[in-house]
């Protein structure tokens, strides 16, 4: 939970990178609590309340899509490509790959520098 609360207090924040294990904790918890509020949305007939939440965590999905490119090596303008069929397969990978490690032209390594939780 400390991961999905680190991207929302890092609402917009495109600049840096993140971890493997912050953007894959903050898609969990985003889906499970998608679900949720489907499941409940069905159950009254009404689709707001997903609708609302998604709506309100869409920039933070962005902004943690963007720096996990960053922590990659690759800029976050490559996630464009999602929008495409084959290129949704693209930046999948580029999620799923290890980080640069040290260094790179978007910040330190994430893995080196102690959580902001």
């Amino acid at each position: 939970m400390n991961w999905y609360t680190a991207v929302l207090k890092n609402y917009a924040g495109f600049a840096g990178r993140a971890r493997r294990q912050e953007f894959w904790w903050f898609i969990l918890i985003n889906t499970v609590v998608t679900v949720v509020l489907t499941l409940v949305d069905n159950a009254i007939g009404s689709p707001i309340l997903a609708g609302l939440y998604g709506l309100a965590l869409l920039v933070p999905t962005l902004a943690v899509a963007v720096r996990r490119l960053h922590d990659t090596g690759r800029s976050g303008w490559l996630l464009l490509l999602s929008f495409t069929c084959i290129g949704w397969f693209v930046v999948l990978f580029f999620w799923i790959s290890e980080g640069t490690q040290g260094q790179n032209q978007y910040g330190d390594d994430p893995k080196l520098v102690p959580a902001q939780v």
